[in-house]
């Protein structure tokens, strides 16, 4: 065998947009095209069709038991590559070489057939790997008890909700014992514990030696699961190497990050029907806009949205993260004059504030979050909407006292301290 299981080279992938696609129809559509053509109706008539790549000559590889990780934000062609090498989808230029079984798992339910049980699919799946029944049936009570899906085994998957789906999915796609394992970010779709299960499950089949590729935005699963990650951004491949380094290019701010974000044009800010987001700014005490905070200084996030419909009461939240991908903390908006109360439309500002003397130096990435409560309705999470450098002064009234070398983790509190003298011994 090969010791290459995956080798894509010159891999490119063009797709039209802003024009009607060429699709194969049913009959009666042929009959409405032939009328409208007839009386001069024809569909397409005058539409503009742009091209745009997205995927962008991508070449790399993938040794046998290797795991490899995939990164990069919402665009940047990583679930085009995956559907190029599960051959969902045909290049437009480039070649894919496979050495090996492939199980992927892209999408809630992909590769079930609605009507048939689960037990039905779990068969069906197998035999399309080229496993024979025989060994379908030694992994079946391991793949339902990872499932958790004892109960529901013999009714038709199109009854299943799709954390049930998802949980059949997986365990088939894992225990039938394929030489390579795709698995996108539909993980994030189950529960925290469903998902800690599965990178649990995934870590062992990569002892066992087999082949994975990995696509998560869940940075620190990538750096304990993957060796080596791919970094994307806008359809072609920016880094490959280690999965630290890949994840500090992804999270490092040269890539265009800012401490001030506004939306001028409305009609593109992101958000919903009843709110939407207009700006988001880091700033310091005395108000001033800036990247640079010391971190001895309180920093405040400040959001700017307008609420369009009445009768709702608002929620606004941030997150914080590290250039490593970690999870800083979360805070919500708790302001009593506002909290648990309908807003009337208009335009607000909220503003959280950090204390001094609380992060630890490095590069902090803030999502934002803005939705509504009772009922919970989002309406918009914009990911590392601002970012900012926290940078330690290294002055005598600073958290890390006089400790003069690096310090570990991931906030830097300043305690309060007491120390008394309990005698001499």
């Amino acid at each position: 065998m090969s010791e290459i299981a995956v080798r894509v080279d010159g891999l490119s992938k063009q797709y039209k947009i802003g024009g009607r696609q060429k699709s194969y129809g049913t009959l009666r559509d042929h009959m409405i095209s032939t009328v409208k053509s007839m009386i001069g109706l024809n569909e397409g008539r005058g539409e503009a069709s742009k091209t745009f790549w997205a995927l962008n000559d991508v070449s790399f590889e993938v040794k046998q038991g290797e795991v490899l990780g995939i990164i990069g934000r919402n665009g940047a062609g990583k679930s085009t590559l995956l559907k190029l090498l599960t051959r969902i989808t045909e290049p437009t230029c480039g070649r894919i070489e496979i050495n090996g079984r492939v199980s992927s798992l892209l999408e809630v339910g992909s590769g079930f057939h609605g009507e048939l049980t689960g037990r039905e699919n779990v068969y069906l799946n197998g035999t399309i790997l080229g496993m024979k029944r025989v060994e379908i049936t030694k992994k079946f009570d391991d793949i339902v008890a990872f499932a958790e899906v004892e109960q529901f085994i013999d009714t038709p998957v199109k009854h299943y909700s799709s954390g049930m789906y998802l949980r059949l999915a997986f365990a088939v796609a894992a225990y039938l014992e394929p030489e390579i394992l795709i698995v996108d970010e539909v993980l994030a779709v189950g529960d925290a514990a469903f998902q800690k299960k599965c990178l649990g499950k995934m870590a062992g089949v990569a002892q066992e030696g087999r082949t994975i590729i990995f696509v998560s935005h869940n940075l620190p699963a990538i750096t304990r699961l993957c060796s080596r990650a791919i970094y994307m951004r806008d359809g072609s491949l920016r880094y490959d190497g280690s999965a630290h380094e890949a994840v500090k290019a992804y999270m490092h701010p040269g890539l265009g990050y800012m401490s001030s974000r506004e939306w001028s044009d409305i009609d593109k800010a992101p958000g919903g029907e009843i709110g939407r987001l207009l700006a988001v700014r880091v700033r310091t005490e005395d108000g001033q806009c800036t990247d640079k905070i010391d971190i001895r200084k309180p920093v405040g996030v400040e959001m700017e949205y307008e609420v369009l419909k009445p009768g709702y009461k608002f929620f606004s939240s941030v997150g914080l993260y590290n250039e490593e991908g970690i999870h800083l903390f979360e805070s919500a908006d708790l302001d009593p004059v506002w909290r648990e109360r309908i807003r009337s439309p208009g335009r607000y500002r909220s503003t959280g504030w950090i204390p001094g003397n609380y992060l630890a130096e490095g590069t902090i990435f803030v999502d934002v979050d803005l939705g509504t409560t009772d009922p919970v309705i989002t309406q918009c999470l914009e990911r590392q909407a601002v970012a900012f450098h926290a940078i330690d002064s290294c002055e005598s009234d600073a958290a890390r006292g006089d400790c003069a070398g690096p310090i570990a983790g991931v906030v830097q509190p300043m305690l309060k301290w007491n120390t008394v003298h309990l005698g001499k011994l």
